[in-house]
């Protein structure tokens, strides 16, 4: 009961930061940014991209308005806190990605820099009841069908590789959101396939990254 609450208030925000992206001036940004990367407004829509704002309180002080208490945001992920005890927005001037599970439910979010000087580039909901990014692949909820019908699951570095295949076509594409393959990650794809496609960057992480996949594979 206590995570279908948490689950509400993620939905909500997903809702609220796809409503920055599209319909407000400082999101504009952003949206040229998505657009710059070659995807669709009906493929962001789909994968419900979305903006946070850049202020240090904006998504706070939403979602207190909306009646829900301190302790939800911040157990949500929403915010952090400060030694002092003070709440602040955790995602700020970032472009969104909704992460869900295998089965489509909302666990957090992924936060990509807009400002180059901006860090780090790639920020994710903090460890939660409902967020565990060692076990989370990004689209395995899109891509479990297709990952059986193929026989392959292709594993990718990042969440904007992972959309612009699918919207290419391709849609037995995943990704463990830039950190390294886990057990756990390798277990829930074999349910579907024992055939792993590593397409990782070709930079020295990207290399690093495939030879530890293999090892985990």
């Amino acid at each position: 009961e206590r995570n279908e609450q948490l689950r509400k208030l993620l939905e909500e925000a997903e809702v609220f930061y796809r409503y920055q992206l599209t319909k407000t001036d400082a999101g504009k940004e952003a949206a040229a940014y998505i657009e710059k990367r070659g995807i669709k407004p009906e493929t962001s829509e789909t994968w419900g991209l979305g903006y946070a704002p850049g202020g240090w309180d904006t998504t706070l002080n939403y979602f207190l308005k909306k009646g829900y208490p301190k302790k939800d945001i911040l157990e949500a992920g929403l915010v952090s806190e400060r030694d002092d005890g003070r709440l602040y927005d955790r995602f700020r001037h970032r472009l969104m990605f909704p992460i869900r599970d295998a089965r489509g439910k909302i666990t957090g979010f992924g936060g990509r820099i807009l400002n180059p000087a901006d860090v780090p580039k790639f920020m994710n909901s903090p460890q939660s009841p409902l967020f565990d990014k060692s076990s989370l692949l990004y689209g395995l909820d899109k891509a479990r069908k297709s990952i059986r019908s193929e026989n392959q699951a292709v594993i990718v570095e990042g969440y904007m590789d992972v959309i612009v295949v699918h919207q290419e076509g391709f849609q037995n594409v995943v990704s463990p959101m830039g950190t390294a393959l886990t057990d756990v990650q390798m277990r829930h794809l074999k349910r579907y396939t024992r055939s792993f496609t590593l397409a990782l960057d070709p930079d020295a992480a990207g290399v690093k990254a495939t030879l530890r996949g293999l090892e985990v594979a």
